[in-house]
């Protein structure tokens, strides 16, 4: 693991002993690698590879890992390039932690969960960096789950690390928007349009439609509509799938690292061409870097006061709000949420945790609303093939659910606004 504070860029590869063992005991050897090292020189770029294949007492692993070598620029170029010929992704073990997992016969450990730690960075850009590379080697920790057979839980976690890297490069803009972000970004978002249906299916099947046919009973219509309904699911799987193994999946972590290996919000913004354009510009990037050096609480106070003042005048008259305002205070809700978990380190105590726990409930309760009105529109998306009656029948059973959900949301919404906001 890094040092407090330092940024961690996915794929690096831990030592394989942290220390010398204690005295009077000796390391035994649980696993070995066994096969070939290739040296290549590509231009700038040195290529080692290793293909073979580790091996334990009881169990044997196909290895083959590939070590690009020289200025950073050149090595993610030469990544990009091969990533349109080979599905290349940063490991998430090194190959002594997959040796150790091998030989106890589980899977390696993550090494990054939940949410970044932040409360160590000494900086904005510092805070920046190790959010982009934890949320990174979240998500790719995760993208392997996430195929039918596996469970939901992999398309899941992998959708929410997806959700707070977004809200992490939204909530930096200020300091480090430019051109490179917005083009990871929107690579984000693409990956976005793909998870959303698996999960939505995904979530209808386990949830509504599960509890709907329980409360109705063993109706062959219902039957044919949840027989549909998991042929979405699959066909939203294999779309994700085909997304996740081709080079588009690779290039986006390549670009994430780039990110943070390059740092282009650190260069000259704007044309320069002639004298005040050239001042201008440098004005700007003056700002800028004063923006990225500034203490992170003081930037993280401005962001969450900002983000706390437009959901609160979203939820004004919270009472009389349709469904579709309701779901427009829940996407606020949402987007307090991450922006404070991501900074709630910096007020360690019981009021941040307070905030966090009935945020956390406010957006639960909006999220129940919501994914009633998420069931019926995809109930409604199954066409003519699906009886009318059971599309009714889940379309009602969904409707009823919602005033529930609806009641917890608004006191939910009281509790809230009964708490002080941690940061300040």
């Amino acid at each position: 693991m890094p040092a407090p504070g330092q940024a961690w860029l996915p794929g690096t590869p831990a030592a394989a002993v942290d220390a010398a063992p204690p005295e009077g005991l000796a390391l035994m050897p649980v696993a070995a690698f066994s096969g070939r090292r290739t040296l290549v020189a590509l231009g700038e770029v040195e290529a080692e590879l290793l293909t073979g294949k580790l091996r334990a007492v009881a169990d044997e692993l196909p290895v083959a890992r590939l070590r690009l070598t020289g200025p950073a620029e050149a090595v993610l170029a030469r990544a990009a390039a091969l990533a349109g010929d080979l599905h290349l992704l940063p490991p998430t073990a090194s190959l002594a932690e997959a040796g150790r997992a091998l030989a106890r016969g589980e899977a390696p450990r993550p090494r990054r969960r939940g949410p970044p730690a932040l409360a160590d960075a000494a900086s904005v850009e510092a805070a920046l960096l190790a959010a982009l590379g934890h949320l990174l080697e979240v998500m790719l920790s995760h993208a392997p789950g996430c195929r039918l057979g596996a469970g939901p839980e992999g398309v899941h976690q992998t959708r929410v690390a997806l959700r707070r890297l977004r809200s992490v490069l939204k909530a930096f803009r200020p300091a480090a928007g430019g051109p490179a972000l917005a083009e990871f970004d929107a690579g984000l978002a693409a990956l976005a349009k793909t998870l959303g249906p698996a999960r939505d299916w995904d979530v209808f099947l386990a949830g509504t439609g599960a509890e709907a046919a329980e409360a109705i009973g063993g109706d062959r219509r219902l039957a044919a509509l949840l027989k549909a309904a998991e042929a979405r699911r699959q066909e939203a799987y294999a779309s994700l799938g085909r997304q996740l193994e081709g080079p588009a999946f690779p290039r986006l972590v390549l670009a994430g690292l780039a990110l943070m290996l390059l740092r282009p919000w650190r260069e000259v913004p704007g044309d320069t061409s002639g004298d005040a354009p050239r001042d201008k510009a440098r004005d700007t990037s003056n700002d800028r870097t004063a923006l990225l050096d500034q203490p992170l609480a003081e930037f993280a106070a401005a962001l969450l006061d900002k983000r706390w003042h437009r959901l609160r005048k979203r939820g004004e008259a919270i009472e009389a709000h349709g469904a579709e305002a309701l779901h427009e205070v829940r996407l606020d809700a949402k987007r307090l949420r991450y922006a404070a978990e991501l900074f709630a380190p910096l007020w360690p105590g019981k009021a941040a945790r307070r905030f966090l726990r009935r945020l956390t409930a406010l957006q639960e309760e909006l999220g129940v609303a919501n994914d009633m009105a998420v069931a019926r529109g995809l109930v409604g998306s199954l066409g003519a093939g699906v009886p009318a009656w059971a599309v009714g029948a889940v379309e009602g059973f969904a409707a009823g659910r919602t005033g529930r959900a609806r009641r917890h949301a608004l006191e939910a919404w009281d509790a809230l606004l009964e708490a002080s906001p941690f940061w300040r």
